[in-house]
């Protein structure tokens, strides 16, 4: 008789949810992509005192198109996911904390949804670390 090995619930949600949240976070880079507002990201980075605000606003982009089907797969999860992070940490330290909570309905542009990827973003790398995954 063969023996199989038991599925871990948690593994299948946390990847379930890695998935998901690298499509959140891809599609953020492809928008800016397809809208051709890498330079403008990069002109408001400018004018908020940062030097090579295009470098900047391209690296981030890059990152979120092609970082986001390594994470996915579940490749360099312990470094993309606190670059994630700390790219959506400034966001709402920039932006969205100064519009309030909500992002529609009582508020607009709001940090909640940020920090629900943020705080994905840390848990998915935690489990990642307690599993002992290299990679």
């Amino acid at each position: 008789m063969k023996k199989y090995k038991a599925v871990n619930r948690n593994d299948i949600v946390i990847n379930v949810l890695r998935v998901l949240i690298s499509g959140l976070i891809a599609a953020h880079g492809w928008a800016r992509w397809h809208a051709d507002a890498i330079t403008p990201f990069g002109s408001w980075l400018d004018e908020q005192g940062f030097p090579f605000g295009f470098v900047i606003a391209y690296a981030v982009t890059s990152v979120e198109i092609i970082g986001t089907p390594l994470l996915a797969f579940g490749y360099f999860v312990l470094y993309l996911c606190p670059i994630y992070a700390f790219i959506y940490v400034a966001g709402i330290v920039m932006v969205h904390a100064s519009e309030g909570w909500f992002v529609v309905g009582l508020g607009r542009n709001g940090m909640e949804y940020s920090v629900l990827l943020v705080v994905c973003l840390l848990g998915i790398a935690f489990h990642h670390k307690e599993k002992g995954l290299e990679h």
